[in-house]
């Protein structure tokens, strides 16, 4: 069973590292740069800023998402994906994937050019776009977070 604290610390430690970057760049971040740099230049300061948690981000994520996905498998937990008392690991595992999309997928392919391109007409309207979406994948994320822990030492809601 040692393997499996080892999968959990390293899950929390990823999910700690993951999520408190995008409270890190939710909460102090996005509202410096909106407060210090001229809007012309908040858009490229952030893509600097964010690009260089990024690459940790994917790692994070991709180490959440193993050692979560080995913890069920190592336990034999499936049966708790059919209970809606564990709704928190469906939770979980959206969060997981949302974030995987995006990290992986959305940005690199798509994300950073439409915001590049809408940036010359209206970069008020995308730095309040990427401040909103920061916002609501800090409320997803943070509900998960509190509803896992809350599920996994016993309070099945």
């Amino acid at each position: 069973m040692t393997d499996i604290v080892f999968a959990r610390a390293l899950h929390v430690l990823a999910v700690v590292h993951w999520i408190g970057g995008v409270s890190m760049v939710t909460l102090v971040i996005l509202p410096a740069i909106k407060h210090f740099a001229e809007p012309a230049r908040r858009q490229s300061l952030f893509e600097a800023v964010e690009g260089r948690f990024s690459g940790q981000a994917k790692i994070s994520v991709t180490l959440a998402g193993l050692s979560g996905f080995y913890m069920i498998w190592r336990l034999d937990a499936w049966y708790r994906f059919l209970d809606p008392a564990y709704w928190w690991m469906h939770a979980m595992v959206l969060v997981w994937l949302l974030f995987t999309f995006i990290l992986f997928i959305a940005e690199p392919l798509l994300v950073h050019k439409l915001l590049r391109c809408h940036a010359t007409t209206d970069s008020l309207k995308v730095m309040h776009f990427i401040q909103y979406s920061h916002w609501l994948l800090l409320f997803i994320s943070a509900t998960t977070v509190v509803a896992a822990v809350i599920g996994v030492h016993g309070v099945l809601i």
